[in-house]
């Protein structure tokens, strides 16, 4: 039990680092000038979510069977990486028709909630599929076992991608932004789209 525990521990740090989780949160949360605040709290809810969406089909496992999780598999690497596509060519058309978004502080804040719910409708739909494995292993044990490597997960993986946001958006401070703000939706845009598109290889 201790191989489990360990490996499920490894699997969801390094599922934590890899960026398509929360690098278009980053990189969408500059474009729009959100605060560090900001940016962390709504990757707490979209990491929230992707999680939800791992422990959903890992519990299914344990209780209803491989077979009727397997139908939510075959339609979840797709559905996330089509998401970030589309918010890509999003950003890079608007980039295109208003070279300037001055918008009312109403309007800002229902971009931000449509935004927040995009995000995370595709991050439920990009769960870790690596660990449901772990969950089938874990319920041959006990209940008990199964609960406490959830947990694991769940801590593990959301603190992971908040602490690499803030790491990341220190680095980008760095950067001398006033210089690329004229180009922000397209590199918005392109980040997102290649993000997606490496969603479909990278899981």
């Amino acid at each position: 039990m201790i191989t489990l525990v360990s490996g499920s521990i490894l699997l969801s740090l390094l599922h934590a680092i890899i960026p398509n989780h929360w690098l278009p949160i980053l990189a969408i949360g500059r474009k729009e000038n959100w605060t560090l605040r900001e940016i962390l709290s709504i990757t707490a809810i979209a990491g929230f979510s992707h999680v939800a969406s791992t422990l959903i089909i890992g519990w299914t496992l344990v209780f209803f069977g491989w077979e009727l999780a397997q139908s939510f598999h075959s339609i979840a690497p797709f559905i996330a990486p089509v998401v970030l596509i589309l918010i890509g060519i999003i950003f890079i058309y608007r980039h295109h028709k208003h070279k300037h978004f001055h918008v009312a502080d109403q309007q800002h804040q229902n971009s931000k909630t449509k935004m927040i719910i995009t995000l995370s409708v595709a991050m439920f739909f990009s769960p870790c599929l690596e660990i449901e494995a772990y969950f089938l292993a874990a319920s041959m044990q006990s209940m008990w076992w199964t609960t406490f490597m959830s947990a694991i997960y769940a801590v593990i993986t959301l603190s992971g991608m908040i602490i690499w946001v803030n790491v990341a958006f220190h680095g980008l401070n760095k950067l001398n932004w006033h210089t690329l703000e004229h180009k922000a939706g397209i590199i918005t845009g392109s980040t997102l789209i290649a993000t997606g598109i490496l969603s479909f290889f990278i899981h």
